[in-house]
């Protein structure tokens, strides 16, 4: 199964400074890997007109079916797994890292957190017979800066495709 991250409102390459915000420059955004903060999927520049990426992904039926808090119940419950997909049974997401190019590499300074808990029910049912699951959001919060925290509808649309 496919999930895809479409993103759009990028906000910038410089986010200025703000009260209780040090405010950045050179801003990247990208896909975290499981386990691996430093390895990030695909690098898109604050200023882009869109970000997107393809993560490939595993429907599997849910340790502890369908009472499992933050499981689907479909089929006993779906637990989504990968290789960016990060945390445990009923609490996955994705992270979407926002770096800084330091000279040495890059510099977390902040991250979005899409909640696949928050997905509703029949969306998954239908993304997990067509093949892939898409996430669509604006990657600018309401302050201009750089979306962050966790991220649930009505910020994040999700739909079946395939």
């Amino acid at each position: 199964m496919e999930l895809r991250i479409e993103a759009t409102d990028l906000p910038g390459r410089e986010c200025a400074a703000a009260p209780g915000f040090p405010g950045y420059r050179d801003l990247y955004v990208a896909v975290q890997r499981r386990g691996r903060p430093a390895e990030l999927l695909d690098l898109f520049p604050g200023d882009a007109p869109r970000a997107r990426w393809s993560l490939e992904c595993e429907a599997q039926p849910a340790p502890g079916g369908a009472d499992l808090p933050g499981t689907v119940d479909l089929a006993g419950g779906v637990d989504l797994t990968g290789r960016y997909v990060q945390g445990g049974p009923g609490a996955r997401f994705v992270y979407l890292n926002w770096v800084t190019g330091n000279g040495d590499g890059w510099a977390l300074f902040r991250r979005a957190k899409l909640l696949l808990a928050a997905v509703d029910r029949e969306v998954v049912e239908a993304a997990v017979e067509r093949g892939v699951l898409v996430a669509r959001l604006r990657l600018t919060d309401a302050k201009g800066r750089p979306l962050c925290a966790a991220v649930r509808p009505p910020v994040v649309t999700w739909s079946a495709e395939g």
